[in-house]
């Protein structure tokens, strides 16, 4: 898995789908993995700790369906990319770079899949958070018409996106171990 992405996710919940869950991550846990990986416990259902897994963040989902196209915005320009030091040559995935000036001073992806838009590596200041999260929501629709926006968050980042528009949804963990 690329560095700072999770080695599995979640997709489904509900007992079976659990203890299914987790004879895939003991399976796992015995192969030879290198360093530390990494589970995205999408319903906050697992409880890894007893497997040797610490949590590493919890997180809730967002979610927004019309973002408010009259909200106050700010004087960052934005530029779809998707070029640079990450190519991506898959028309479900964009990312933006919001500059002022000639200064880089905010980031996000997009992804479309399975009838919605992930909105994830929004990075803005503090000062710019609630509207970097509007002017990225705008964009997605923009680019995605007529899907559902989500994501996930904690901190800071995830009272930025609620203050912008988005919904407050279900908690997750993700969840992290080290090879010894």
């Amino acid at each position: 898995m690329p560095r700072f992405y999770p080695n599995v996710v979640t997709l489904t919940h509900g007992a079976e789908a659990i203890e299914e869950q987790r004879q895939a991550i003991r399976i796992l846990g015995k192969s030879n993995l290198p360093g530390r990986w990494a589970v995205k416990d999408s319903f906050n259902e697992l409880e890894l700790g007893r497997l040797g897994f610490d949590v590493l963040f919890e997180a809730n989902w967002i979610r927004a369906f019309l973002p408010d196209e009259t909200a106050p915005s700010s004087d960052i320009v934005w530029e779809r990319g998707g070029k640079g030091p990450f190519p991506v040559d898959d028309e479900n995935f964009t990312m933006f770079t919001g500059r002022r000036g000639f200064q880089v001073v905010a980031g996000g992806t997009i992804y479309r899949a399975e009838g919605m838009v992930g909105i994830s590596n929004v990075v803005a200041d503090a000062a710019d958070a609630v509207a970097v999260w509007r002017q990225l929501a705008l964009l997605a629709v923009r680019t995605f018409p007529r899907l559902p926006l989500v994501g996930y968050e904690s901190g800071a980042e995830l009272q930025a996106a609620v203050d912008a528009g988005f919904e407050l949804g279900d908690p997750l963990k993700v969840w992290v171990r080290s090879r010894d």
